[in-house]
């Protein structure tokens, strides 16, 4: 089996690359490297270039015949997404329809996208199963619906086979510690934390207290790194084995505060960390929890790593071991 990873030298796609090397795929990352890193990519062959082009793409798909795509290469910054939507909108939507027609002409006819749980907007329930209504509320969001409409049709109209996989907080990283999260800005709750713990930081913004939660913030569901990469690999293989289109919710199924979050980077890391309280960031719910049954019942999936202690642990090890990333030394 040869996979094209697109985007496998960001957080998620550079884990999928590294499980698809261990299970002894054939791998072929395509990154522009403009959030990823060419050191996070560990094996297989990689190519340098934008998935947006036309060209590359054909040449790429010349050179070597792929049984699959795996696009992992999507612009991800909510806020960004609304002051500058035209980037959204053209490496989201366009440049993938692109890849999209480029993999049909070259007779290849799987996709796993990697999609979210932005499509669904304000949750109308606590635990959001693939039947909840889609309304995203930001142009990040919307530009990942609109793939998946996109994928829907080219499935009726071309034969495409399809898994758009909606994850909600990926966290964690790889239990070996030789990879992790590194975005630059960094937004997701358990870096910050942890780079606050190790002086990265002078502290953690919490945005709001007071939500109808037991302690009054925030509930979000976490679902660590390698539970994602299997459940793409799970995909991937039904895909390859003749199996239908599906989109499945990624999560554990549980919640977690952000002040437990907070308080077991400390009890993991043995460091004090800084709370600065913030006023509520509007859009922000206050639980939002998946729920997986559906990627249980198609899949077979079911989260390995669960408990938030040892997300935190994996997250906290790959943080001590480049917090020289701040003082701007290479990996």
């Amino acid at each position: 089996m040869n996979i094209l990873v697109v985007g496998g030298a960001g957080y998620i796609g550079s884990h999928m690359v590294k499980l698809l090397c261990e299970k002894n795929v054939g791998v072929t990352t395509l990154d522009n490297l403009s959030s990823g890193y060419r050191d996070a990519v560990i094996g297989g062959h990689f190519i340098e270039g934008d998935f947006g082009d036309i060209d590359l793409l054909n040449k790429v798909f010349s050179d070597k015949n792929f049984d699959a795509v795996m696009h992992f290469a999507s612009s991800i910054q909510v806020g960004e997404s609304v002051v500058n939507p035209a980037k959204y909108y053209r490496n989201n939507v366009a440049n993938t329809q692109n890849l999209l027609d480029v993999m049909l002409e070259h007779k290849v006819q799987a996709f796993v996208f990697s999609s979210t749980a932005a499509i669904f907007g304000e949750p109308q329930q606590s635990l959001i199963d693939e039947e909840h209504p889609k309304n995203p509320i930001n142009p990040y969001g919307r530009s990942k619906y609109m793939v998946e409409q996109m994928l829907q049709d080219y499935g009726n109209a071309y034969g495409l086979r399809y898994a758009c996989l909606r994850y909600f907080n990926a966290a964690g990283a790889d239990p070996d510690g030789v990879l992790g999260e590194r975005h630059e800005p960094e937004t997701h709750l358990i870096p910050l934390v942890l780079q606050a713990a190790s002086g990265r930081r002078e502290g953690i913004s919490v945005f709001g207290s007071d939500y109808p939660t037991p302690d009054g913030s925030c509930i979000r569901d976490y679902i660590h790194i390698n539970d994602l990469a299997d459940a793409h690999w799970l995909a991937l293989k039904q895909l390859m084995e003749g199996g239908n289109s599906l989109e499945c919710n990624l999560g554990n199924g549980s919640g977690y505060s952000v002040f437990k979050v907070i308080e077991m980077a400390k009890k993991v890391s043995g460091q004090k960390i800084d709370i600065h309280y913030e006023e509520r960031r509007q859009g922000d719910p206050a639980i939002l929890v998946a729920d997986s049954q559906k990627a249980k019942e198609k899949l077979g999936w079911s989260p390995k790593i669960p408990d938030l202690k040892t997300i935190v642990e994996h997250a906290w090890q790959w943080e001590q071991k480049h917090s020289d990333w701040a003082e701007g030394k290479s990996v």
